[in-house]
């Protein structure tokens, strides 16, 4: 599965990538900083999965979301945020987010 990685955070993309590439099964394409770079990203990369932050520069994670619903094929999206229920994670699956994962989750559950 290939998978790309969007966080403002390069430090989060780092340690994910970390995480993620233990998994035999699991490839990291690549990664963005903002929605904006994402979208490019994705029509670059042509990734199965997008681990997507809500909260960034440019273009938010629920903007880009929808953008990135909108390609043919599309990527199945999951997004990674602080807070398990708030308006913003309902925001993100109305755009077309398949789930998400708090960025506490243990690096096990990541995989």
């Amino acid at each position: 599965m290939r998978v790309l990685l969007v966080d403002d955070d390069a430090l989060v993309r780092a340690g994910l990538r970390t995480i993620l590439s233990s998994a035999a099964d699991l490839e990291v394409v690549g990664e963005a900083s903002d929605g904006v770079r994402a979208v490019a990203a994705v029509r670059q990369h042509r990734p199965d999965v997008v681990l997507m932050d809500i909260q960034m520069p440019e273009m938010d994670g629920i903007t880009a979301t929808a953008a990135l619903r909108q390609l043919h094929p599309p990527p199945h999206v999951i997004v990674l945020t602080t807070f398990q229920a708030d308006e913003q994670v309902m925001s993100a699956l109305r755009a077309g987010a398949g789930g998400f994962l708090l960025k506490d989750t243990p690096p096990a559950e990541i995989v």
